[in-house]
């Protein structure tokens, strides 16, 4: 599975991006796909996952409200919409691909190279 996420850029506070992720090659009739994001010097985060079928998504909890996870099966492309941006969302974003439910990056199984979004004050 390859994952080409996309998107991102430079942008002030309050502003929306919306980040693109396209997945090729092998796919599973049902996998989960999900956005992270790491800052300098943090951990790679969880921010919201999907499941192709659309009977499950998950946002964590900065995201919940702001961010919002979609989807498009026939062009195998997920989406992440994100609204009123904060300094504090600045980081890489990546998009990544498991074959279960989970919010944990260690359980993903494929991953994009990474997307930056920068949010100025």
């Amino acid at each position: 599975v390859q994952l080409q996420a996309s998107g991102g850029g430079l942008v002030q506070a309050g502003d929306s991006l919306r980040l693109s992720c396209a997945a090729s090659g092998r796919t599973f009739s049902n996998y989960v796909m999900g956005w992270f994001r790491q800052a300098p010097g943090k951990e790679r985060r969880f921010v919201a996952g999907i499941r192709w079928s659309g009977d499950w998504n998950a946002y964590a909890d900065f995201a919940e409200g702001r961010f919002t996870i979609s989807r498009d099966n026939a062009k195998n492309t997920g989406f992440l919409q994100m609204d009123s941006l904060r300094p504090e969302d600045t980081a890489v974003y990546y998009c990544a691909v498991a074959q279960k439910t989970t919010i944990w990056p260690e359980e993903y199984d494929y991953w994009g190279q990474g997307t930056q979004v920068t949010v100025s004050s």
